[in-house]
């Protein structure tokens, strides 16, 4: 088995197909159809992804979203008819690790759930070889745990999503290096990159949000103007 999926889709036609499809992959799925349904099944059982529609009847998506991300950073994969540019900046904005828009491939969704599952569950994986980085990276009031997928600022713990935690993790690992949004969208999505800066700018301003003091004047992620992004000077 490779993996235990939440369906969270009004849909029981879709639902249905895609826990099929997913059982002949590999995966066991638990199917609901109402918002607040999900967050007692989410809270009941341990899940490896999230498939969540944004149209719910009772508590929206985007609400339900937003409550599993006060308690946990399991992928989030984000399924919806809304397949416009507002939409998909707030899902990532409230936490969403991918957004996929209806109709879909049932073999691209099976990609990106494969994709998104091996992203979050990399750093815990056991290394074929010893690394030479240290355990705890540090900059600044920033402390990283590359193992325990942890960050703290000053002593507190900050959450973060996947992606973004990958995001702080290259930078931090290579402070001198700047980063095109090609390279973080391969890097980071593992994907090709094909100008399309929305997610990545999306990513880069939420992050700011958690570990900046002030967000328009970054200290950690610093902005090289038509070039990338790097680590400041801290």
């Amino acid at each position: 088995m490779q993996g235990n999926l939440l369906i969270v889709e009004d849909d029981a036609g879709i639902s249905g197909m895609v826990a099929d499809y997913m059982a002949k992959e590999g995966y066991r799925s638990t199917v609901v159809h109402e918002g607040d349904r999900a967050l007692d099944r989410f809270l009941a059982d341990r899940y490896d992804l999230v498939l969540l529609d944004l149209m719910l009847p009772g508590m929206s998506g985007m609400d339900v979203l937003q409550q599993i991300r006060r308690v946990s950073r399991v992928p989030i994969l984000i399924v919806s008819a809304k397949d416009n540019e507002v939409e998909k900046a707030l899902g990532l904005r409230f936490g969403a690790d991918d957004y996929i828009a209806k109709p879909f491939s049932l073999l691209e969704l099976a990609a990106r759930i494969e994709a998104s599952i091996r992203r979050a569950t990399q750093y815990s994986a056991p290394q074929a070889e010893a690394e030479p980085a240290p355990r705890l990276l540090s900059v600044g009031e920033l402390s990283v745990d590359p193992d325990n997928f942890s960050v703290r600022k000053r002593g507190e713990e900050i959450k973060l999503t996947a992606k973004e935690f990958q995001i702080l993790k290259l930078m931090i690992q290579n402070p001198t290096r700047v980063y095109t949004k090609a390279m973080l969208y391969q890097l980071v999505w593992n994907e090709e990159y094909y100008k399309d800066d929305n997610a990545i700018n999306v990513h880069i301003r939420r992050l700011r949000e958690k570990i900046e003091d002030d967000p328009s004047n970054p200290r950690y992620v610093t902005t090289l103007w038509g070039i990338g992004y790097r680590l400041g000077e801290t």
